[in-house]
């Protein structure tokens, strides 16, 4: 095994080292978009369900060499989680459930590094502003929505992530990306009556973009 994993180690470098490049040495601005599957981790989360929304946003690339890039990001996306109602057997009721949405603006400061020609893997840190909380009752149609005040708010306004991911660039500059973000710190504020759960974003994201 342990033969195995020095092989294929060295081998991997070795195909980086030779074939691995970025498709252009020049700074490149793009926009992407796409889906996100997100809830909150933790053991006092076990029966709560993703919430299905979306990402937006834009994204930058520094060539450092060949094979690394600088990339930051910034982006609208949305969160939260599903709550899932039990019916009289104890079964959950994937029509009675409740959504909690939690929205931010994330910002990621990504180090990419090329393994061959326009497939990469990208991984740093995530910061996340909340703009937005609400709980929604109703989140199959466009009533039930309760707006949470920012001063009645048991959610920090700021979180951290480490975003982990890949994606694959044509040489037309359109790209696709898939990318798992696992919160580091606790959302919830200090001094509440949350203040002792333990819940920390999780979200998969998967979408589409293009590099001018």
């Amino acid at each position: 095994m342990k033969k195995l994993i020095v092989f294929t180690g060295a081998f991997l470098f070795a195909l980086t080292s030779i074939n691995a490049q970025s498709d252009s040495k020049a700074f490149q601005l793009g926009a992407k978009g796409g889906v996100n599957f997100s809830k909150l981790s933790g053991d006092d989360f076990d029966d709560v369900d993703s919430r299905t929304s979306f990402n937006a946003g834009l994204v930058a690339e520094l060539p450092i060499s060949e094979r690394f890039s600088f990339q930051p990001e910034v982006f609208y996306s949305g969160q939260g989680f599903d709550i899932l109602e039990r019916d009289q057997d104890n079964v959950f009721d994937t029509d009675q459930n409740v959504e909690y949405q939690l929205d931010y603006i994330q910002v990621p400061l990504l180090l990419k590094v090329y393994l061959v020609k326009g497939l990469s893997v990208e991984a740093g840190p995530q910061f996340g502003f909340k703009i937005h909380e609400e709980f929604d009752t109703e989140p199959n149609s466009d009533g039930g929505d309760i707006e949470i005040d920012s001063d009645d708010s048991y959610v920090k306004d700021f979180d951290t992530s480490l975003a982990l991911g890949t994606s694959y660039k044509f040489d037309s500059g359109f790209f696709l990306s898939a990318r798992y973000t696992k919160g580091l710190t606790n959302i919830f504020k200090d001094d509440t009556l949350f203040e002792n759960v333990d819940g920390k974003n999780d979200v998969w994201q998967f979408g589409l973009g293009f590099m001018f």
